[in-house]
């Protein structure tokens, strides 16, 4: 359980209980139930593993003791006597909150006000001594139903306007992905930087929207504020989903906030792409236009690849890179940049180029050049316009084993949304919150990530804690135990041993001349009159198989 003080630090740290404040209207009568203490209601209900309802609420502030209730406002002195704040209170503060933050039209993104607050309040859950530890953010988003029924077929409102039917992903064999009516939630999990040091893995930024909105789109805005508000971009790590859009939507906007794609690259994307005065477009990068078409069409690495294939790709991926035209300036204000020939820089040797033609034959040889070269061959340098490589471009060659082990760290944002789904803590699953609207549903996503990041802080100690007495002890920091097995650890597993069967519980072994007899409707009696027979039961006297009963104790039930 968090406690109550860490909780109403955050609130005060993020300066949002006064702003909201400010929003809501003035009655005549006295309002018991302030902002302040319905947010810290919101945080105890989510940190105690309830779901996001109200009545839970108001559960969790009339469950803190008499004092702290005096103090929050929930048990105030009233001309009757003492009154305990009730649930139609609750439902009237928060509903004047959800009207202040939501927007003049429901339109299925958050409003700036709205997304500001959140912002405010995760940011605010995140101690002083973290925000400058890591820049590298891995983004991702999924879904969140609503609890409205979806619209009738025929046409017809429902009972959540802002909502409408998306697409997730599934685990199941029959299918790759299924509908769901509701919102995107998008998520940026703050990572560490390549070759620094861990970091915990704390939700930085979050947002939700309706799934006729592209969540790429609605989380770019919200990344490309992080500089104004004093937070730098480095490293962000997506998937090709977010690679797949167009540049606009994007790789451009994030660029210009100073921001390092790392990501991958859709199938259609991969590949070459066009020429630039004669120069190859091919993931990101401009090539010689004599590089190999292999080289050009290499993909990922599997992630079933043995160690020697993946040696393999690396050296195919080391080759391409000889290949590639170098960058000599970095990117001015409007994105231009120039480049220089490969054969130029001492990479390649190419008969175009004279003086490459000295250098060792370790370097690749361009056998036959083009018969007429184009300007990337003849020129000292070409300049690249962003429009070129916008949509690819990226911090690393892609798939080079450089980008191969910065992109492993967007595992970040699944374990973010892991925990956060977590039937164990606070299952977002359709009937966690049933409040209807995007307003109300934001913010309790985030409070609930407030409270996510709380449990990662307190992980996080423990873990240095005890890793802080295992080295007094002389011994090294623990470290995860690998789950998966493979083949090869099945193959080498030894056979379960047979089950011993106590003798005395062994089925007795049937005569097949008596079971014989006895498919043919009867069997004599010895000691019977001659022409007479009695029918016997499966088992009699004559089984001279079965054991001789003997005296003594016995060994069975």
């Amino acid at each position: 359980m968090i406690p109550l003080a860490v909780l109403e630090e955050i609130i005060d740290a993020s300066g949002v209980a006064p702003r909201i404040e400010a929003m809501l209207p003035a009655g005549v009568r006295h309002r018991q139930l302030r902002v302040r203490t319905l947010l810290a209601g919101m945080m105890l209900s989510q940190a105690g593993h309830r779901p996001a309802h109200l009545t839970r609420v108001r559960d969790a502030l009339i469950a803190l003791p008499e004092p702290e209730q005096a103090r929050l406002g929930v048990l105030e002195d009233w001309k009757a006597g003492p009154h305990l704040l009730t649930y139609r209170q609750t439902e009237r503060t928060f509903g004047l909150v959800t009207d202040a933050l939501a927007g003049d039209e429901p339109g299925g993104l958050p409003p700036d006000r709205l997304q500001r607050i959140c912002d405010a309040l995760l940011e605010a859950s995140i101690p002083p001594e973290f925000k400058d530890a890591s820049r590298s953010l891995a983004v991702d988003w999924t879904d969140l139903e609503s609890f409205s029924r979806p619209p009738p077929a025929r046409g017809g409102p429902c009972a959540d306007p802002e909502a409408s039917w998306g697409h997730r992903k599934n685990n199941l064999l029959r299918s790759q992905d299924e509908l769901f009516f509701g919102y995107y939630l998008s998520a940026a999990i703050m990572m560490p930087d390549e070759n620094g040091p861990p970091v915990p893995e704390f939700a930085r930024r979050a947002t939700v929207s309706s799934c006729r909105h592209d969540p790429v789109r609605a989380l770019a805005p919200v990344l490309t504020a992080m500089p104004a508000a004093g937070i730098p971009l480095g490293d962000v790590l997506a998937d090709s989903g977010y690679a797949y859009r167009d540049a606009g939507a994007w790789a451009l906007p994030l660029h210009q906030a100073g921001a390092q794609l790392i990501q991958d690259l859709h199938p259609h994307d991969r590949g070459p792409k066009g020429t630039h005065h004669g120069a190859i477009i091919a993931n990101g990068n401009l090539y010689c236009p004599c590089t190999p078409r292999s080289l050009l069409e290499l993909g990922p690495l599997a992630r079933d690849a043995t160690p020697d294939q993946a040696t393999a790709h690396d050296q195919q991926t080391a080759e391409l890179a000889r290949h590639k035209l170098g960058k000599i300036t970095s990117d001015d204000a409007d994105g231009y940049h120039r480049v220089m020939c490969p054969a130029v820089t001492g990479k390649i040797r190419c008969p175009l180029r004279s003086q490459s033609m000295t250098l060792d034959r370790d370097r690749p040889e361009i056998l036959t050049p083009p018969e007429h070269p184009p300007a990337c061959c003849t020129q000292q340098t070409i300049t690249v316009p962003p429009e070129a490589t916008a949509k690819t471009a990226q911090k690393h060659d892609y798939p080079s084993r450089a980008h191969r082990r910065s992109y492993a760290r967007r595992t970040g944002a699944e374990r973010g949304f892991a925990t956060a789904k977590d039937p164990a803590t606070n299952d977002i699953s359709r009937g966690w919150c049933r409040l209807m609207g995007l307003t109300p549903l934001m913010l309790f996503t985030t409070v609930l990530l407030v409270a996510r990041n709380q449990r990662i802080l307190h992980a996080w100690n423990a873990r240095q804690q005890d890793n802080a007495r295992r080295a007094a002890a002389g011994l090294p920091p623990k470290t995860r135990r690998r789950r998966r097995k493979t083949i090869a650890d099945l193959v080498t597993t030894p056979p379960l041993p047979r089950a011993r069967i106590h003798p005395a519980r062994r089925k007795p072994a049937v005569n097949t001349a008596v079971t014989a007899e006895h498919r043919q409707g009867s069997v004599s009696t010895p000691g019977a009159r001659p022409g007479l027979t009695k029918k016997s039961p499966v088992t009699h006297a004559t089984d001279t198989t079965r054991p001789a009963a003997t005296a003594g104790p016995r060994c069975g039930p």
